[in-house]
């Protein structure tokens, strides 16, 4: 069938030329659409950037789709492809409003364009909207490979660049070393390089075929790793029982979900996109199976994982949405089970046929849920204020940043609803507060209010009884940043008893675990975002004190 694929599609030597130049003039164009005034900034405009994204995925599904047969096909769903994804990000607003549901949104639309696009492909193949699995599967798995291809050579066109532009420097011709520092430069080249490597792929479908091939071996292999794993996993807690679980619902969900999505991928690399493309070792096809008979116990766990979370803490977009995850995993748990049970020795066929279902049905799905007719943050903020009105979470525990910022225009209207009709003058103050926030940063989290409230309560000052001076004080409740990972490093050593003054000052710089590795930016400024306490801020407060310890 791949030969058969490649045959219909014989090589068109200018494909890569016009991509080339598509790809360069829509990398230019997207430049220019979200190009702000200084150069380096972005524009925020949802009109703007709007255009910006269906330029982009529009150009990315034609390139990835486009062949000599039907072409006109592909140039509709590319129109079609952009206009969703870029109806979705107008609707959405401006991006740097964006709150976690608009995030997931946005993604939701990208991922049903990726869904659609071999759906696509297998229908201009045959003409008609008939959708065979062996071409379904292989074109799917052909874009997955072209896809990492195509960054692996933007990836060496870069290199080649850089190369060039130190060898030239040498000699005193920078002019290539200066258009790299240009923004509309590497846009152009980023894409124009995207569409050179598209195209050149496209046209050598051998290589492209082998590549797929050496990908479904490679995983194949390692179907039984993970089959037994997950097998083993599952006898292992009727012994160890499913509190530990429930302990960490935060991240059960997530770990389970992917180890599902694992599970699938690997067991439909061992099935292939027939019988002649099944594995033909035992362990291979038994682990198949196993791991298909495995994911309705995971998604049924995971989806008890959700439900306690919400019960516990309520409706959020991210809690939503793992529902909604939740839902795809226990129906594809489902249609494994049922083809392991009715197929039996035949059951891989029957995965190839429920595959197609289900990846019409994720399309439609995703597409909806992109779509505003899902109100995720009108959801969560109903259910957040519930919680907050009623009592089950006090005003200063409730996290304000995520119904300023991440629940959308109805967490806005919510905190206006609270500024001036709650009955609690507490709420009425912190909803005020919160709506004059610029950002997030601006407003603390409950964990990180009683780190650091804690962390003050822990201070020493010397010669007893001296106050803590009130600049630090407040230095310490507003600059220090504290996440999940940080309130242990600041109870025990952002502040530590036995320190002289100097080095107080010094530990209040920033939270000590960047040196371990951590991903966020220097925090020597004074902005609460870049987490930490300007040093001059620190020593003006102590200087006017005796020592802190």
């Amino acid at each position: 069938m791949d030969e058969e694929r490649a045959s219909e599609h014989p090589a068109w030597p200018l494909r890569a030329v016009f991509l080339l130049a598509l790809g360069a003039a829509t990398g230019l164009a997207i430049h220019f659409l979200l190009d702000g005034e200084t150069e380096g900034q972005h524009v925020g405009e949802p009109l703007r950037m709007s255009l910006a994204v269906a330029l982009g995925v529009a150009g990315l599904v034609f390139a990835f789709t486009v062949e000599r047969l039907r072409w006109t096909w592909s140039v509709a769903g590319a129109l079609a492809a952009g206009a969703v994804t870029g109806f979705v990000a107008y609707w959405n607003g401006s991006g740097d409003e964006w709150g976690s549901s608009e995030t997931w949104q946005f993604a939701s639309s990208v991922f049903a364009v990726a869904v659609a696009a071999p759906l696509l492909q297998s229908a201009r193949d045959s003409g008609r909207f008939r959708f065979d699995y062996r071409s379904v599967h292989g074109h799917a798995w052909g874009n997955v490979v072209l896809w990492c291809a195509s960054w692996g050579f933007l990836a060496i066109v870069l290199l080649l660049l850089l190369l060039l532009g130190g060898l030239f420097d040498l000699i005193g011709l920078d002019l290539l070393r200066r258009l790299m520092d240009k923004p509309w430069f590497l846009w152009t080249i980023l894409g124009g390089a995207l569409g050179a490597a598209i195209g050149l792929l496209r046209d050598r479908d051998k290589i492209l075929l082998l590549l797929q091939r050496v990908v479904m071996a490679v995983l194949s292999v390692l179907a039984p790793i993970l089959a037994f794993g997950l097998v083993f996993f599952l006898l292992a807690l009727p012994f160890t029982g499913l509190a530990p679980l429930w302990n960490e619902t935060k991240s059960t969900t997530p770990i389970l979900l992917t180890c599902i999505v694992g599970a699938i991928v690997l067991a439909n690399a061992v099935i292939g996109n027939g019988p002649e493309e099944e594995a033909k070792a035992r362990p291979l096809r038994w682990s198949a199976m196993a791991l298909a008979g495995a994911i309705l116990p995971l998604a049924i766990v995971a989806a008890v994982s959700t439900g306690l979370r919400i019960g516990q803490y309520g409706l959020t977009p991210e809690r939503l949405w793992a529902a909604v995850f939740v839902g795809i995993a226990l129906v594809c748990a489902l249609a494994y089970v049922a083809a392991l049970v009715i197929g039996r020795s035949g059951w891989a066929e029957r995965v190839r046929r429920y595959n197609i279902v289900i990846a019409i049905g994720l399309c439609l799905l995703a597409l909806v849920l992109a779509l505003p007719i899902v109100p995720f943050g009108a959801l969560s903020v109903s259910s957040q204020v519930a919680r907050l009105e009623s009592g089950r979470v006090t005003p200063q525990r409730f996290d304000w940043p995520a119904l300023r910022f991440e629940f959308g225009p109805a967490g806005v209207r919510a905190l206006e609803r609270l500024r001036d009709q709650s009955a609690n003058a507490d709420i009425r103050a912190r909803a005020a507060e919160a709506l004059k926030a610029k950002n997030k940063w601006d407003l603390a989290r409950p964990a990180e209010v009683e780190a650091r409230e804690k962390a003050i309560g822990r201070l020493r000052i010397l010669p007893a009884p001296t106050p803590l001076p009130p600049e630090l004080a407040g230095a310490i409740k507003t600059r220090v940043y504290v996440g999940d990972k940080d309130m242990r490093a600041l109870d025990d050593d952002l502040l530590p008893q036995g320190r002289d003054m100097e080095r107080c000052a010094r530990s209040c710089d920033g939270p000590p675990d960047e040196a371990e590795g951590g991903d966020r930016p220097d925090a020597r400024g004074s902005d609460p975002r870049r987490g930490g306490i300007a040093r001059g801020e620190a020593q003006a407060a102590l200087h006017r004190r005796p020592a802190c310890g």
